[in-house]
């Protein structure tokens, strides 16, 4: 099983890293274009802000490779919003593999929203085996409202997605390498598709 995890300066990528290292899996940071192509499965990670890392992807050509991917690619926090159509973080164009817009929350409510929450009307073989209303790790200030393509909703001030799939597209707004059971069982369902 080759894992990679996309290399383009925007992510938290040692804990994920070790996060599959638990699961008995050594995934490969590469920026190398044919090793994510020749991927069994791939991870778009993203910590930061949304512009900055969208730049780099255009950059280093990979937002041309990752949209085109056939096999089970999984974006995650940032990786996730920038699969989207647009964000409002620095007015910023995302790779459209989701159908909707990524908007800050403004509802009177602590932004970031930082900490645990919980999952619900989970819809997808990513979360199988996974309880209703089961706690996943948080750490973002802008959302993706719920959509055609919402597997999972969350609540924070509204009810947003949580996680979106598009064929074999997938997003987390969380961070399942820091959401403890839950998110090891998501990974390990992700590996298993």
């Amino acid at each position: 099983m080759k894992i990679a995890i996309v290399d383009y300066g925007a992510g938290n990528i040692q804990s994920i890293k070790f996060a599959f290292n638990r699961l008995g899996f050594t995934p490969e940071l590469t920026s190398d274009m044919a090793e994510i192509r020749e991927a069994d499965k791939v991870i778009f990670p993203g910590v930061g802000e949304a512009s900055s890392a969208m730049r780099k992807l255009e950059q280093s050509g990979l937002d041309k490779v990752i949209p085109k991917l056939t096999q089970p690619v999984l974006g995650i926090c940032l990786g996730m919003q920038l699969m989207c159509r647009h964000t409002e973080e620095g007015n910023t164009r995302g790779l459209g593999l989701f159908n909707v817009d990524v908007k800050k929350f403004n509802q009177g409510v602590k932004v970031p929203q930082i900490g645990w929450n919980q999952i619900r009307e989970l819809k997808s073989g990513l979360f199988q085996d996974i309880p209703e209303n089961g706690y996943i790790y948080l750490v973002h200030s802008y959302y993706a409202p719920l959509c055609e393509e919402t597997i999972a909703v969350s609540d924070y001030g509204l009810a947003y997605s949580s996680a979106l799939q598009r064929d074999n597209f997938y997003g987390v707004q969380f961070h399942p390498e820091k959401s403890s059971s839950v998110g090891a069982k998501i990974l390990r369902n992700f590996i298993d598709m």
